[in-house]
């Protein structure tokens, strides 16, 4: 099953038989107060130099998101995803939990973006995947609704299940285009979350057959060393059927990791990408 996703210019492809998809995280000011001030002020400079660094740092989308407290979210989503597309040709991930922000966003972009995000919350269905049908979207879609962030794997298939069935029968929605989140919970408040995920991605993976795509950096959220808990956890995830991430794009180990692991899984003929890699980092 294949992912779409496009710029004006440039088309990605998310696929178990595709290289990994890395989606730069670092657009969002989400634990960056300087940016989160910049925002309110209406200044978008840093994201030039965000930009700069996760391409340079090899991510293959980038996602963006203006939600700080205070500031004009929608205006900075108008503003930021054009200023991305004169910066980069990689295709973009229109994150904000604000429909009015999400909507700003896809009528702004030129090409398929990836929607962040969907959950099975009825309210949230009915707001989102009109709008993912409208522009003609991929989106990412959580398995949590108005009750719970499921505990147990299983549950979250069944939430994974609902969405897939409400976005395919109600809304149209071409299957390959939902993006599913096995929810990545941070192993610092319970070291069992991390095979809970794992076993969700098997289970999504084996009946739904749907791309997969985490958060990578929740994982690690707490505990030292983050880079290297990252690291060992994307290689297992994507084993299991992971086929993105969210994830910092900037740190050679996490990007080292999934390039790794894509060779030993047989997606890089003759280790093209990872010798490439290779060589562009001893130059």
């Amino acid at each position: 099953m294949h992912t779409i996703l496009r710029s004006a210019s440039k088309e990605v492809v998310i696929g178990d038989d595709q290289p990994f998809c890395i989606i730069g995280e670092r657009i969002n000011p989400t634990g960056r107060r300087l940016f989160q001030e910049q925002l309110r002020a209406g200044d978008l400079s840093r994201v030039e130099i965000d930009v700069a660094q996760q391409v340079a740092g090899g991510a293959m989308a980038l996602d963006v998101n203006m939600g700080a407290a205070l500031a004009d979210e929608v205006g900075l989503m108008i503003k930021a995803v054009k200023m991305l597309q004169a910066l980069t040709d990689l295709p973009l991930c229109i994150d904000s939990s604000m429909v009015e922000a999400l909507d700003a966003g896809l009528a702004a972009y030129k090409g398929k973006a990836l929607v962040n995000s969907v959950t099975a919350e009825d309210a949230r269905l009915e707001a989102v995947l009109p709008l993912v049908k409208r522009y003609g979207a991929a989106v990412i879609a959580l398995p949590n609704d108005e009750k719970e962030i499921p505990d147990q794997p299983k549950r979250r298939l069944d939430l994974a299940r609902k969405i897939v069935e409400v976005a395919t029968s109600r809304y149209d929605i071409a299957v390959e285009d939902i993006v599913l989140d096995p929810l990545v919970m941070p192993i610092g408040s319970d070291t069992s979350l991390a095979a809970k995920t794992l076993e969700t991605i098997s289970l999504i993976k084996e009946e739904l057959g749907s791309n997969l795509i985490a958060g990578a950096s929740n994982v690690s959220f707490g505990m030292p060393d983050r880079e290297t808990i990252g690291a060992a956890f994307l290689a297992m995830a994507i084993e299991a059927g992971l086929t993105s991430a969210i994830m910092d794009a900037r740190s050679p180990q996490l990007v080292r990791s999934v390039k790794a692991t894509d060779l030993l899984l047989d997606r890089d003929p003759w280790g093209m990408c990872w010798i490439t890699a290779h060589r562009s980092q001893q130059a």
